[in-house]
């Protein structure tokens, strides 16, 4: 290896070539490293784009006591007639104190009969605790495609991981309350019927593709607001 490198000019150049690559990719590793140990917070500024990384940080001399506060938690959310349920989101746009922070919360509610659908977050695991009611929940492994549900009672906690899809449903016979947190400030979301039903999609290719009667997914996209 040795004298193939010293007899060859073009093989010294590619391996420092390399070595200076590997050294500058290192150094950003370790200056973004010791930005974020230098950091103690990075409230949200909404007034700019959010990007893959979230918001840009406010200024300090502008984040304020409230911005690491929100109370939007404490009251029933809007319960949505189609679902008979209502998401109440505590993320990095409704509460830029946890931008930056790799965790957010919101509250469930679920009226008697009341679902969220199979759905998945692709940017962060799920925990729910189940603070009044009965909920049954569970989720559906991706490598074979396995089940996993439980009726969770007042005091349950259960844990979603990440990008899997999963459901939540009020099993009993009064309201559900449940508090979720993530493992994102973003975690972002991709509920299963609206994803198949509530597009423009041609219908054809829906019942090629999901093996459902054709009438039956023009009946869905009617209800859940899709065309063609």
């Amino acid at each position: 290896m040795q004298l193939l490198i010293n007899n060859n000019p073009q093989n010294i150049y590619f391996l420092k070539k390399m070595y200076f690559q590997a050294l500058f990719i290192f150094s950003l590793v370790i200056i973004s490293s010791s930005q974020a140990a230098v950091l103690d917070f990075c409230v949200g500024d909404l007034s700019l784009p959010d990007g893959p990384g979230g918001y840009a940080c406010k200024k300090p001399s502008k984040v304020t006591s409230d911005d690491f506060v929100f109370s939007g938690l404490a009251a029933t959310g809007k319960i949505i007639p189609l679902i008979k349920a209502a998401v109440t989101p505590a993320f990095a746009p409704q509460f830029p104190g946890v931008n930056g922070l790799g965790i957010s919360m919101a509250r469930l509610d679920l009226a008697i009969g009341g679902v969220i659908p199979m759905h998945t977050h692709p940017g962060a695991s799920e925990v729910l605790y189940v603070v009044q009611g009965e909920i049954c929940a569970g989720f559906i492994s991706s490598s074979d495609n396995k089940v996993f549900f439980k009726t969770l009672k007042q005091g349950d906690i259960m844990v979603f991981p990440q990008g899997l899809l999963h459901f939540q449903i009020n099993s009993g016979k009064t309201s559900a309350l449940a508090i979720i947190s993530f493992s994102s400030p973003t975690p972002g979301l991709q509920i299963t019927d609206f994803a198949l039903f509530a597009n423009d999609l041609p219908t054809e290719l829906v019942a090629a593709t999901t093996f459902l009667d054709a009438a039956l997914i023009k009946k869905l996209k009617g209800v859940l607001g899709g065309t063609n």
